[in-house]
């Protein structure tokens, strides 16, 4: 009887492929060397709330301001990664990024692909927000393609690596190696051609952060941390030759993920994804026409 019961609830436990990605079988971060935060990056505003310790950069939030840094050059594709930690607690209305963007180019009328934490509150997991901005709001409308995630792991509790593939036919969002999205070209008019810059930041984002901004920032749990490490950055910078050679996420010299891959990022789309714009009823899909097919 009690071999049977034990039975029972080995059946019952729940599945280990449950709770952590299932092996991609590739890691594209292994390919590309880190690099110090001083040879590629430059401070862009906040200067006070930034330190950086044997190359792990803290940038903060606090009452006066936040910060952010850039990248010294342009790129126009590569492979953008940094391992990042944030703080926990609450955390609330609070965004930390790491993204492209060339918004400084093209006020107004910018490309962007962003990798967000989403700020929380006590008890509640962090969102993962990953986005990509076409062209500004150059006829007044706001297009945002977001998907979001709660993450397989505490992001407070260990630096994890965070990246962007982005080759001239798709956009490829990794953490740990691992793919979470893949948004692939469909057309010029819905996909970042222009060359875009690198940047991290931290700041009060309280009208929309967190639960579309029902929690604000609370100063009192000032300042709010954000650390990078491990930064990486390869692949072709604006001012590069055509012929330069295009980094891929997958051993295809041709790009593309491979079956494994594939299957690791179907396991995080099922179980971690909490919002797809392309599933979102109150959507006007005819401005996503990525989503159609």
């Amino acid at each position: 009887m009690a071999l049977f019961l034990l039975a029972i609830l080995i059946l019952m436990a729940p599945s280990s492929n449950a709770y952590w990605p299932p092996s991609p079988g590739y890691w594209p971060s292994s390919k590309f060397r880190s690099m110090s935060f001083y040879k590629g990056f430059r401070n862009l505003w906040g200067p006070q709330h930034q330190s950086l310790d044997q190359n792990a950069l803290t940038i903060w939030l606090d009452r006066t301001s936040g910060s952010g840094f850039k990248s010294v050059r342009p790129f126009r594709s590569g492979y953008f990664g940094a391992s990042i930690k944030v703080q926990p607690g609450y955390t609330a209305g609070v965004i930390t990024a790491f993204y492209l963007s060339n918004n400084e180019a093209h006020p107004g009328f910018h490309d962007e692909v962003d990798i967000e934490f989403l700020g929380t509150t006590f008890g509640k997991p962090y969102t993962l927000q990953t986005n990509v901005y076409i062209r500004g709001s150059g006829d007044g409308r706001i297009i945002g393609r977001e998907m979001k995630f709660h993450l397989w792991f505490d992001p407070t509790q260990d630096f994890h690596h965070y990246a962007i593939l982005w080759s001239p036919k798709e956009i490829i969002f990794l953490v740990d190696d691992v793919p979470i999205r893949r948004y692939p070209r469909k057309s010029g008019a819905t996909f970042p051609l222009r060359p875009m810059w690198l940047y991290g930041s931290i700041w009060d984002a309280s009208s929309w952060a967190t639960e579309d901004g029902k929690y604000k920032a609370d100063y009192r749990y000032q300042p709010f941390l954000a650390k990078y490490t491990n930064f990486k950055a390869g692949g072709c910078s604006a001012y590069a030759p055509r012929w330069c050679h295009l980094v891929s996420a997958s051993p295809y010299r041709s790009g593309g993920l491979t079956r494994q891959q594939y299957r690791a990022m179907r396991w995080v789309q099922r179980y971690h994804m909490v919002y797809n714009y392309c599933q979102d009823p109150k959507r006007d899909h005819s401005l996503t026409p990525e989503c159609w097919g």
